[in-house]
């Protein structure tokens, strides 16, 4: 975790550098409750929507969001479609390639498994992932049948049709699928498998992720990125600065 508490004056100062845009676009998925979904309205809500609007209010910023599907997310922000990528993405070498990120804004979430009974053979069945995802990528690695989906609701879908044996996601999304619908079983077995989650920003954009980067570190010191972790059960918390 960076140590960084900064003044009031310091980090309008690094707001004020970082904007060569009127307004910043942050993009997201709207698909992946509790970090990002769309409200019986059709507004973007969840852990991300709060933190990304928190951030932009104390950066003195002037943001609107983007729904993008997530298997072209990467894609089109470094077309320029948006500005920055604040979708549950967890912070990789191999997208770090291709695109910028800040501090992690929350740590690495455990994945975990849903299927339709808890004895489900996961090396010798079909286990669903989200495309383009980490958990797409384990599984591939395992050796084990992988079928992937663009949507994660296809992925629940895929199970409880038997088009797959298991889902392997987020156990911040999982959860709560498990607990409301009683044909599903979140299995014991957890992975620890992605770094923390982080904004994406394209590789070019430095002051403005200097300026997204001081933010969420001033709001790891004074608790309030805690408080909203906790507000929507999306991970661990951070420890003391």
């Amino acid at each position: 975790m960076n140590k960084l508490i900064l003044t009031a004056a310091s980090l309008a100062l690094v707001a004020s550098t970082a904007m060569a845009q009127d307004v910043v676009r942050m993009g997201t998925e709207g698909a992946y409750p509790p970090w990002n979904y769309l409200d019986d309205d059709g507004n973007i809500a969840g852990f991300e929507r709060d933190l990304g609007d928190e951030l932009c209010a104390r950066a003195e910023l002037t943001c609107e969001w983007v729904v993008n599907d997530w298997d072209s997310i990467i894609p089109n922000l470094v077309s320029g479609n948006y500005d920055t990528i604040i979708a549950g993405m967890s912070i990789t070498p191999e997208r770090a390639e291709v695109i910028a990120f800040t501090q992690e804004y929350t740590p690495p979430d455990p994945s975990a498994y849903i299927a339709l009974t808890d004895d489900v053979d996961l090396a010798g069945g079909v286990v669903a992932a989200q495309t383009g995802t980490i958990q797409a990528a384990f599984v591939a690695d395992q050796g084990w049948t992988l079928v992937e989906f663009a949507t994660p609701e296809e992925t629940i879908s895929a199970v409880r049709s038997g088009e797959a044996d298991a889902v392997l996601a987020d156990k911040s999304y999982l959860e709560p699928i498990a607990a409301e619908d009683d044909g599903l079983v979140l299995l014991a077995r957890e992975e620890q498998i992605g770094g923390g989650v982080g904004m994406g920003l394209r590789q070019s954009d430095d002051e403005l992720r200097e300026t997204f980067d001081a933010v969420i570190g001033e709001m790891k010191c004074d608790g309030s990125l805690n408080a909203l972790i906790e507000k929507w059960d999306v991970a661990s918390t951070f420890g003391d600065c």
